[in-house]
């Protein structure tokens, strides 16, 4: 009996490692090896949604040039950019780029004079990272080339429809060969924009409100991640951690080669890891598929939020602009509040900053909020100590903490600058303001 037992135990046992060969070699999905790297954390609860790449790009504005030197604005997050946008040019092809002479064209008489619709992405975007947004076709050579404007217009007279894209040096142009778009199509498009607020054409890339904006004041109450939600999540062993307190009143949490710092009363941390592994290589478009992942495991997004820059050359930063509904967060300082940013070294994320404020989905309240436009507008321009310094003026949010964990965020005509800093350049109108009134007692 024993002997029968012995058998079909060694049976059995033959089986079993014949089974287990076949699954290793064919790499069975739910079988595979698992490699631990400096890179892996602590998997904690989700604490914030979960984003892709596909949500992060799209450009700050979509210009709708009218002709007859009209053109209006559509910010993100809208009914008609998220038509035009994502929706149908989503779904065109433009492909075979070469090279066109920049300096033999003039870009703003063309803009003045046809109909035609202008992405803008201020920081600039590759090619590889802009085939998540549209069709386009690229090769190797150009797949990190920075663009900064994608100018589509249409010629009335020949059927003709042009698609331009513009390195962000601001001297190389490419051409689209192939456009998958007709002269009615950017007709409608461009309809879109009729009954739209109309913007005047200053220079460059400027353009100012010829009338004043409606905009939207809005109060949130917030939650809060706790730093040890944060420890848990960005430490292998946070019970091993040491909590030191510095002079400024900020935390500091270490297991010696980690650091988390909990600043702004316990809504704003900073990370950093000295001892990610840096023999990893990787193009500036992979860094970013890192940095969303990191972030959807730390901490997540708590709202729309836009990829406000890739690294170039020595930089290493990559940074998230947080929406809500069609305006940006500026961050103004004190309050830092508005971004999340992670610092990479060749491939690898060694800083990690970000607030911990989560939103709700809906805010409690808005109060309409007039920004003014026309004379105004040009006036606090002309005025501005950077005015030679700006490269494009938007609507903004401001963020300005309330007691009981609230948070108002207040519109404002923004600038940034040739270096990246974005500054308030004209508040909004008081509350219960009507611009007609206004107009009409001058």
């Amino acid at each position: 009996m024993m002997e029968r037992f012995k058998s079909a135990l060694l049976v059995f046992l033959v089986v079993l490692s014949l089974l287990q060969t076949y699954l290793l070699a064919y790499r069975m999905p739910w079988l595979g090896t698992t490699t631990r790297s400096d890179q892996d954390y602590v998997n904690t609860e989700l604490i914030g949604k979960v984003s892709n790449v596909e949500s992060v790009i799209y450009p700050e504005e979509l210009i709708l040039h009218l002709g007859e030197d009209k053109h209006t604005i559509v910010y993100p997050n809208t009914q008609f950019y998220d038509l035009i946008v994502r929706q149908r040019l989503a779904n065109r092809e433009l492909k075979g780029l070469q090279l066109v002479a920049n300096k033999a064209t003039d870009w703003t008489q063309l803009k003045r004079d046809h109909q035609g619709i202008e992405l803008s992405f201020r920081n600039g975007i590759s090619f590889d990272l802009l085939k998540k947004l549209l069709k386009i076709e690229a090769d190797a050579l150009h797949a990190a080339t920075q663009i900064d404007r994608i100018y589509i217009y249409a010629v009335k007279e020949s059927e003709e429809v042009h698609a331009f894209f513009f390195e962000k040096n601001g001297s190389t142009v490419y051409e689209a060969v192939r456009v998958d778009l007709t002269v009615k199509d950017l007709q409608d498009y461009v309809g879109f924009g009729e009954y739209l607020p109309r913007y005047e054409y200053l220079k460059e890339h400027l353009y100012v409100a010829i009338d004043p904006i409606q905009a939207t004041e809005y109060s949130f109450g917030y939650d809060v991640i706790t730093p040890e939600q944060m420890q848990r999540s960005l430490f292998f062993d946070y019970s091993t951690t040491r909590a030191i307190v510095n002079r400024s009143g900020s935390q500091i949490y270490t297991d010696g080669k980690r650091g988390l710092k909990v600043e702004q009363n316990g809504l704003w941390i900073s990370y950093s890891n000295s001892t990610a592994s840096q023999t990893n290589t990787a193009p500036a478009s992979e860094n970013v598929y890192v940095a969303v992942d990191f972030v959807n495991q730390h901490g997540g997004w708590d709202s729309s939020y836009q990829l406000a820059n890739v690294p170039e050359a020595d930089e290493k930063y990559i940074r998230f602009r947080k929406y809500i509904e069609q305006y940006p967060v500026i961050d103004i300082s004190p309050f830092n509040y508005g971004y999340i940013q992670l610092g990479f070294q060749q491939g690898v994320v060694v800083e990690y900053e970000r607030t911990l404020i989560t939103l709700p989905s809906v805010a409690e309240s808005k109060t309409i909020r007039w920004l003014f436009g026309g004379t105004g507008l040009r006036s606090q321009l002309e005025s501005y100590s950077n005015k030679d310094k700006v490269v494009a003026i938007f609507p903004a949010l401001t963020a300005v903490p309330q007691s009981d964990n609230q948070v108002k965020f207040i519109p404002v005509w923004a600038v940034q600058l040739q270096d990246g800093t974005e500054e308030v350049l004209m508040d909004a109108m008081l509350p219960g303001i009507d611009p007609d009134i206004l107009d009409r007692s001058k």
